[in-house]
């Protein structure tokens, strides 16, 4: 019956992930929930879909957030590409035999942009920051002893002065723990409603057509085209080395379908030495056009620090390089789990 369970929830996910249509590729809005969160996930490639765990679990792979079952409170700063930031906070909380829930938010700094119009190409002298916000609220349970599911409810804002577009997305996740050290997981992301712009900052007063002269002029509004959220599945396979009491090594690859962009996989690794300090590495490929990915190495470090039985302290540390620009991606995430 587990495996049947099993079975039934990775076939769901492939025919969502299937179902969309690829002409759609580079025509999706809201790239930021393409933007990944969290030290460690970064570090490793984002491949341990299938194993990720606690807090990081909200972003990669919901289903993973009930494993820890602890109170967690997690902050990450990513300083990305041409001097934009990106902020991420989450907490979350075992509920027992109910399951885990958390709140998140990832918020992004481009910092101030030159206000230009057609009157004044160089520049009014003013300036702007859009304003882009992604919350979540997940749930994840084990409902066996050896699969857990999850969900990750989000609420997506773009806003550039008067402007805005507000949308509605879903993650859905589950993963798989066999006997020796094997997990699967598999991952839908950015299943939701469409978004379009709409604002003041759209409307224009012009003489109404056929009007008498001197009467008030009409209002109206540009219509923006909707665009659709990038939406994409995830099947992850992991495997742990346990030498000895003090040092693991773990294992893991994904597979990544969208028709947004192009398929990816992604590959990943973690040493552990006394369940305390952690050397991680990842790389990325596209399967097509590979000289087009921005993405291939990672590298990271972190560190578990018990400061009580039962209050842990965590800092990870994440260096990705970023091909056509400057400056590599470099993200810093700080926990406290409390047991």
């Amino acid at each position: 019956m587990k495996r049947f369970i099993t079975l039934l929830l990775l076939i769901s996910f492939g025919v969502i992930a299937y179902a969309g249509d690829v002409a759609r590729k580079g025509t999706t809005g809201a790239d930021q929930l393409l933007i990944p969160v969290g030290a460690r996930g970064i570090a490793t490639g984002g491949a341990f879909i299938s194993s990720v765990t606690g807090l990081e679990a909200i972003y990669y792979n919901p289903a993973g957030l009930d494993i820890t079952r602890r109170t967690e409170g997690m902050f990450s700063q990513m300083s990305y590409i041409a001097d934009i930031n990106v902020a991420y906070f989450a907490a979350g909380t075992s509920l027992g035999e109910f399951g885990s829930v958390a709140l998140s938010f990832k918020s992004i700094d481009f910092g101030d942009i030159t206000v230009t119009t057609i009157d004044n190409p160089d520049g009014t002298g003013a300036t702007y920051s859009p304003g882009y916000l992604t919350a979540g609220l997940t749930y994840s349970k084990i409902i066996t002893d050896r699969v857990s599911i999850g969900a990750n409810f989000k609420v997506v804002n773009e806003s550039i002065l008067n402007t805005s577009a507000t949308g509605f997305a879903m993650d859905f996740g589950v993963q798989y723990r066999f006997e020796k050290n094997i997990t699967i997981g598999a991952a839908v992301k950015n299943i939701g409603t469409n978004m379009q712009y709409t604002g003041t900052d759209l409307q224009y007063k012009v003489d109404v057509p056929g009007g008498a002269p001197g009467s008030t002029k009409g209002v109206f509004e540009v219509a923006t085209e909707p665009f659709q959220m990038p939406s994409f599945f995830e099947l992850s396979v992991g495997y742990d080395f346990q030498f000895d009491k003090d040092n693991k090594l773990a294992l893991a690859g994904t597979f990544v379908n969208n028709n947004a962009f192009e398929d990816q996989m992604r590959f990943g690794l973690e040493y552990g030495f006394m369940n305390m300090f952690y050397a991680r590495a990842g790389y990325n490929v596209q399967t097509e056009n590979t000289a087009s990915s921005l993405y291939d190495l990672t590298f990271g470090a972190g560190v578990d620090y018990k400061l009580t039985d039962g209050i842990g302290l965590i800092f990870d540390y994440a260096f990705r390089q970023v091909k056509e620009f400057p400056n590599p991606n470099h993200v810093f995430t700080v926990k406290i789990a409390v047991q």
